[in-house]
């Protein structure tokens, strides 16, 4: 009998990663009533994203957030996900540095380089 529970261990990280990829949003309405006269009403609306889901759904950024820094240039560059450790790092420094957390080294890095040099035609 298969369950629905996946066979995979999830630890904090992992958690924390995907809340901050998908973004959770909480919307919580408290009335204070007494006798049918509400006294206090209070509307909470918290999300809780990474800065890129934010940007992806249209979510209000903070006020004063610089749009400038190096790190919304890194937003449109796909990631990828090491084959051995799972740290997520820019798609392209990953196949050409491999992985800095495991030392992971990517294929495309072990292949020889051919270096033909100048031509020369005497």
């Amino acid at each position: 009998m298969t369950g629905l529970s996946s066979s995979r261990n999830t630890n904090l990280a992992d958690v924390i990663e995907r809340i901050l990829d998908k973004g959770l949003v909480i919307n919580a309405d408290i009335a204070v009533s007494v006798a049918g006269t509400e006294l206090l009403g209070i509307k909470i609306r918290a999300t809780l994203a990474s800065f890129e889901t934010a940007a992806r759904y249209g979510l209000e950024l903070p006020s004063g957030t610089n749009l400038n820094a190096p790190g919304w240039r890194e937003i449109d560059r796909p990631k990828a996900y090491c084959p051995e450790c799972g740290n997520r790092r820019d798609e392209d420094l990953l196949k050409r540095e491999g992985c800095p957390i495991c030392g992971w080294i990517s294929p495309v890095q072990s292949l020889p380089v051919i270096n033909h040099g100048p031509e020369r035609y005497d």
